[in-house]
């Protein structure tokens, strides 16, 4: 799974997508407010590390996501 972080503007909020090993987006949420029904995408249980690493990516840069 990859994960990348794009930048809001204005009124629009940051945004956070889930994208699948094809590339294909899986999820998408505000970067404040995270996903919460994570073990619909095998995240259960790992909302501390997964808003460690939103809290820490960069804006605009896709990277794989391994935790």
């Amino acid at each position: 799974m990859y994960i990348i972080k794009v930048k809001g503007k204005a009124k629009i909020p940051d945004y956070i997508q889930l994208r699948n090993e094809d590339f294909v987006l899986v999820a998408y949420f505000r970067a404040d407010r995270p996903l919460k029904q994570l073990s619909k995408y095998g995240l259960e249980g790992k909302e501390i590390q997964l808003a460690e690493i939103i809290s820490m990516l960069p804006f605009g840069k896709l990277q794989k996501l391994d935790i």
